[in-house]
């Protein structure tokens, strides 16, 4: 690695050890020290380097800020770690075209802040919003609560400059509105989880800011009934922003991570928020707050900013929150049409009863995405080897139900042994050999996705 300095000026790369300690591993819990680390600076530099791994047969694995949940930025201990956190540039914010151009090192958070400024948004929301990239949610097809009523990231992204495993650069994608001319490139790269090119610009869509907000949290005695709400609030053509889900273990660990004072004699709680006009919200909230009231749900307004703020904060803290009293619990982010939520809210209970293995849940309700973390401990064998086994009676009840195993976490390493329980070996095969057209040495974070015996 030390020829890096043929391509990369000083200071743009380190193969000190508490660099590469730092860079070893990602949200998922998984860890393995690089050989070397590199902050390019353009997409010339990634140009660059691209070209020196692919002649000397190096893998490189790009990392945002580290967020993601599958061991998607975890390296392998004879590669190279790309980081973006100097590629933090947002170019353009183009209000009459509703679009901006940024460099893939911008926080989610400080994009949303500045187009604020503007009385304007961008709506995938991730928790992780005020840490995580643009770059890493373009590869993870990243989501969030607003993905209910506004969709996920794959929904806004317009146009792609990103370079291919050999150091060729290419640009996907159109600023207008339509187009449909040869294949849709720029869909395929969203969520490909970094392994088919290296993201260096996107163009978003925007949007202009909501005219009002209303947020309800509704309380409940029965988690089915919680999950019945949400699926009849849908149904009768309610489509709130947001529709989020705690139940009784996870309302404890945040108050217990937090002072909100959420209410712990109740199984769950959803948080609704509804946007748009004035007149038209009010009216879609009273809706909602009837449909909660027959299924026995208390409701509360949260009728300020502060107090939106104050909820949305506890919200967003729950999975630190669990962490806390389960350090090494598993998390899976599965998805169900809207209308199955109430039945898979049923089997996870019932198998957390049948295993003795406490499940939290939590998520977007409203579109079916549940996180479901099976509560367990490393150091205790017995335990750990039940919680292994009901992740995948998880996933065979989520497939059942018509969902899938996962919404927004993608596939990384945790889960790459569960993906044939999902896709067929046509589609597999299919995949495989998109990614050594593009990918022909297997040098770009390989390893992630599929299953490891598909290398050869």
């Amino acid at each position: 690695m030390k020829s890096l300095n043929n391509i990369l000026v000083d200071g743009s790369y380190s193969m000190d050890k508490e660099d590469l300690l730092c860079y070893g591993y990602d949200a998922s819990g998984l860890d393995m020290s690089p050989s070397a680390v590199v902050w390019p600076a353009s997409a010339s530099d990634i140009c660059k380097l691209m070209q020196f791994a692919y002649q000397n047969d190096i893998k490189v694995i790009p990392r945002g800020a580290g967020t993601g949940l599958t061991g998607g930025a975890v390296p392998s201990n004879d590669s190279i770690i790309m980081s973006f956190e100097r590629m933090n540039r947002i170019i353009e914010v183009d209000t009459r075209n509703l679009n901006v151009v940024l460099e893939p090192g911008v926080i989610n958070g400080d994009l949303q802040q500045t187009l604020a400024e503007h009385g304007y948004f961008y709506p995938p929301d991730p928790a992780s919003l005020n840490t995580c990239t643009i770059g890493g949610n373009v590869a993870e097809n990243a989501g969030g609560p607003r993905a209910l009523k506004y969709g996920v990231t794959r929904d806004y992204v317009m146009q792609l400059e990103a370079v291919l495993p050999d150091g060729r650069l290419i640009h996907t994608g159109v600023q207008t509105k339509k187009s449909v001319v040869g294949y849709d490139l720029t869909r395929l790269l969203v969520g490909s989880e970094g392994t088919l090119a290296v993201i260096t610009k996107v163009r978003l869509k925007i949007l202009p800011m909501p005219e009002s907000v209303i947020t309800l949290l509704v309380a409940f005695n029965s988690l089915e009934q919680a999950g019945k709400s949400v699926s009849r609030i849908i149904s009768d053509g309610i489509i709130p922003r947001t529709m989020e889900l705690m139940d009784r273990i996870t309302l404890a660990a945040v108050n217990k991570y937090k002072t909100v004072g959420f209410p712990e004699d109740i199984d769950a709680l959803l948080l609704i928020e509804i946007d748009g006009s004035a007149n038209a919200i009010a009216a879609d909230a009273d809706k909602a707050a009837n449909i909660c009231n027959g299924f026995q749900g208390k409701i509360r307004i949260a009728d300020d900013t502060a107090s939106r703020e104050l909820l949305w904060d506890a919200r967003r803290s729950v999975s630190p929150a669990l962490y806390k009293i389960s350090p090494t619990k598993i998390n899976e982010d599965v998805v169900v049409p809207v209308t199955k939520v109430p039945e898979l809210l049923a089997g996870l209970q019932a198998l957390s009863e049948a295993s003795g293995v406490p499940i939290a849940c939590f998520g977007h309700a409203g579109d079916g995405n549940i996180h479901v973390n099976i509560m367990t401990d490393k150091n205790d064998k017995k335990r750990y080897d039940e919680a292994e086994k009901l992740v995948r009676k998880t996933f065979k009840l989520t497939l059942d139900l018509g969902g899938s195993i996962s919404g927004e976490h993608g596939i990384g390493l945790t889960k790459s042994k569960y993906i044939d329980m999902e896709l067929d070996t046509v589609n597999l095969d299919i995949m495989r050999g998109i990614k050594k057209l593009f990918d022909t040495k297997n040098i770009l974070n390989p390893g992630k996705i599929f299953p490891p015996k598909v290398h050869t």
